[in-house]
């Protein structure tokens, strides 16, 4: 009989979370992170994604943590054993879990800033049914949490001390399904003090895609080359652009402009490329930044409407041609040129850059001139950079 096709109900998280951290000289679960600490963040993303029950192995500092972990609404399985190495709390998490539960994502405290959106790709994928065993990958590299089928249990419990979970996984790699995901914290851990603060620094940065995140999704989507060089110089403009406005108390995200600079041309090759490439962007899970790329070709604006992120890429990718930055009147020369018979097409044109230049006026009224040839010729990106 085939067993249980799993899904969020019947996943469980297994958090390792008892070991000595002597590499970090502090104890790493109850660290802060951001505005809780490192396991709280942990439960909380759990949460976020929806999955079913949460086991926190603890071990040092036992009897702080066991509150702590309940207080949470997670269960603490304790591990007497924990000094013996991960594979020990591994085996006890796996034998706490209950009859009902028919797989179970591994996740090390350590590795606090997967996405919850990670944690459902996951999920979404184990729920198949087409593998024992689903491992993360960001660019090629694989990572955490893995999720491990009930049918694998019984082999992880009886592994001899000395095993790994690699060990066991090589054993059953024809089991095993590597599913790329938008993440690249699912290979970022902790282990020393400067990883901690690394981590720290980058989490209020999480909610946008990163520079590599962007990158990921330009390959899985298959953008060529000099339409990512394009991309690269618009965002270089977009963010000098957002982050001169901040500077003076404009409220923009600029990480959100950078992401969706980088990604306004994302699907260059596909028909309506801004909303199909807002469809793909909303798909690997970062709605705000879809509808930045959505509005690039067109946007309404008015004078005196406030500036907000995609105003700001829709005003660069105008700025730029190619790899270069040029004038409103450069851009827009060779459309009115090649309209000049087609009063219709030509009367849109003159709309379009109507539209920039009030953007445009807006943002200088704030910043000042921009100066948009002067970096031109440093902005050109080589090719295969």
């Amino acid at each position: 009989m085939r067993d249980p096709i799993p899904s969020s109900s019947n996943i469980a998280v297994i958090v390792l979370a008892a070991g000595w951290s002597s590499r970090m000289g502090a104890f790493k679960p109850l660290l802060p992170l951001g505005d809780d600490t490192v396991l709280g963040h942990v439960i909380s993303t759990i949460a976020e994604a929806g999955l079913g029950p949460t086991y926190v192995i603890v071990g040092n500092e036992a009897e702080r943590m066991m509150p702590v972990v309940e207080a949470r609404g997670a269960v603490p399985v304790l591990n007497t054993t924990f000094a013996d190495g991960m594979m020990s709390s591994i085996k006890a998490g796996i034998a706490a879990l209950p009859e009902t539960v028919q797989g179970a994502m591994i996740l090390p405290v350590d590795i606090p800033l997967v996405r919850a959106a990670t944690l459902v790709r996951i999920a979404e994928k184990a729920g198949e049914g087409k593998a024992a065993v689903i491992r993360p990958s960001f660019r090629g590299e694989s990572g955490h949490p893995p999720f491990i089928h009930r049918q694998l249990f019984a082999a992880i419990l009886a592994a001899p001390p000395e095993a790994t979970l690699r060990d066991i996984l090589e054993r059953y790699r024809q089991h095993v399904r590597s599913i790329p995901v938008i993440d690249s914290c699912v290979l970022r851990d902790m282990d020393y003090c400067e990883d901690y603060h690394r981590l720290a620094a980058l989490l209020p940065h999480r909610r946008h895609p990163d520079e590599a995140e962007c990158a990921a999704m330009q390959d899985a989507i298959g953008t060529p080359e000099p339409t990512r060089r394009h991309c690269a110089v618009v965002a270089e403009l977009a963010v000098e652009i957002a982050n001169r406005l901040a500077s003076r108390g404009v409220s923009i995200d600029v990480d959100a402009v950078r992401a969706g600079a980088l990604l306004h041309d994302v699907a260059k090759s596909e028909p309506d490329h801004a909303a199909a490439g807002a469809r793909h962007v909303a798909a690997f899970g970062f709605d705000d930044v879809a509808r930045i790329v959505a509005s690039h070709m067109q946007i309404a604006y008015e004078p005196g409407q406030a500036i907000d992120e995609r105003h700001l890429v829709f005003l660069a990718d105008k700025l730029v041609n190619g790899e270069r930055r040029v004038s409103l009147e450069e851009r827009f020369a060779p459309a009115f040129k090649a309209f000049a018979a087609d009063p219709a097409a030509l009367a849109g044109a003159q709309r379009r850059r109507a539209v920039v230049a009030a953007v445009l006026a807006s943002v200088e009224a704030v910043i000042g001139p921009l100066d948009h040839m002067a970096a031109a010729d440093a902005l050109v990106i080589p090719v295969g950079s």
